[in-house]
């Protein structure tokens, strides 16, 4: 315990800190350590390291005991904490992540495509929250979007191979005419219980998976011949996928169920991230905002001039008034993209460029020429 470094210190806070200032400090180190954002060495260390000691200052109650006694009195850190990681973690942009992180590093390990995990998020800190089910592993899908896709939304259909339960032994593991038998050495429970630091503050207990039966609760005798043992198979399986518009690059969307099969508990999710590729024409701004750059030439923005600019909906007349500037932005409303989770579409903003033609005539240039002094003796 001697080693363990000061909560207050962790977080970068003074010991009379409001709630409010440890939620907007966590979630603003969390952003800066989150291993989807962070892949340097130690980073992966320093988010458990913040997110332990968010989870007792978070927690009136854990906060007055950590105050009182310090490490001591605060092993059981997560167990009935008041710290929502998941919405903060969906406030930052992670989605189903949330959980998924928390399951990887501190409860379970990944595997090819995906991760698994327990139902419990902080079972590495040794404690069994809601009981020894393990959820199957979920699997992560990327998808590459156009601008035109985010407009419209898009359906699809992927195909994913993914385990499902064993027809054969109906997912138990066992030979047909056999069953599975409760372990002896857990007594069906999964997991072996070991106390650690009895002193009169606090009692450490630390749950682990039982080593006889790898945490299953139950042993085989004799396995099916089909999935060895598993309970399940691999196999292809069709999804429809539909993305809604307005999604955002980066965001992940979560289907429920829709992951690997678990013969200890129920099933994992699908996490598909999204990527929106970038556009030949235009660039995306926030609030559902698109640039699109117009270049036009010099006597059309003298004169003023009334052309068909493209947008993501089709083709919008632009009244370009006489005497526009370079850079100007023209707005054409309406005409971005929809806004993700609420009403409305963002604006189309026109920059007005100029177009410099570069092989005139000599005829050309005699007349610019001829133009330049005659603008030349109104200076």
């Amino acid at each position: 315990m001697a080693n363990k470094r000061d909560y207050y210190e962790i977080l970068e806070l003074q010991k009379n800190a409001s709630k409010d200032e440890i939620k907007n400090t966590y979630r603003k180190l969390a952003l800066k350590y989150h291993p989807d954002r962070n892949k340097s060495p130690g980073a992966e260390e320093k988010f458990k390291e913040i997110s332990e000691a968010y989870a007792v200052l978070s927690d009136d109650e854990k906060r007055k005991k950590y105050d009182t006694y310090g490490h001591v009195g605060s092993e059981d850190v997560f167990r009935g904490s008041e710290a929502n990681f998941e919405e903060i973690f969906r406030d930052m942009g992670f989605g189903g992540f949330a959980k998924t992180i928390f399951e990887q590093m501190f409860g379970g390990g990944r595997g090819a495509g995906g991760f698994e995990g327990s139902t419990n998020p902080f079972s590495g800190f040794g404690f069994n929250i809601g009981g020894n089910r393990r959820k199957g592993r979920d699997i992560l899908y990327d998808m590459e979007l156009s601008l035109e896709d985010v407009v419209r939304g898009k359906k699809d259909e992927i195909e994913l191979p993914k385990f499902e339960s064993c027809n054969d032994c109906g997912g138990t593991g066992a030979a047909h005419g056999t069953k599975p038998r409760t372990c002896n050495t857990c007594n069906g429970q999964g997991q072996t219980r070991r106390v650690y630091n009895q002193n009169r503050f606090s009692t450490f207990i630390s749950l682990e998976p039982c080593q006889t039966c790898n945490g299953k609760g139950q042993m085989i005798d004799k396995p099916c011949t089909s999935c060895l043992g598993s309970g399940k198979i691999k196999q292809n399986k069709k999804l429809k996928i539909n993305i809604p518009s307005g999604v955002e690059d980066g965001m992940t969307l979560q289907l429920t169920g829709e992951g690997e099969y678990s013969e200890q508990g129920p099933p994992g999710d699908l996490l598909i991230r999204l990527y929106v590729l970038p556009h030949n024409l235009f660039e995306r701004l926030e609030d559902g905002h698109v640039l699109y750059n117009l270049n036009l030439d010099y006597p059309s923005l003298v004169l003023g001039t009334e052309i068909k600019v493209p947008t993501l909906h089709g083709y919008e007349k632009l009244k370009i008034p006489g005497g526009t500037q370079a850079n100007t932005i023209l707005k054409i409303k309406g005409k971005g993209l929809p806004r993700y989770g609420t009403y409305g579409k963002g604006d189309q903003l026109v920059r007005i460029l100029v177009k410099i033609p570069n092989n005139l005539t000599e005829k050309q240039k005699l007349l610019l020429k001829e133009l330049n002094k005659e603008f030349s003796r109104y200076e």
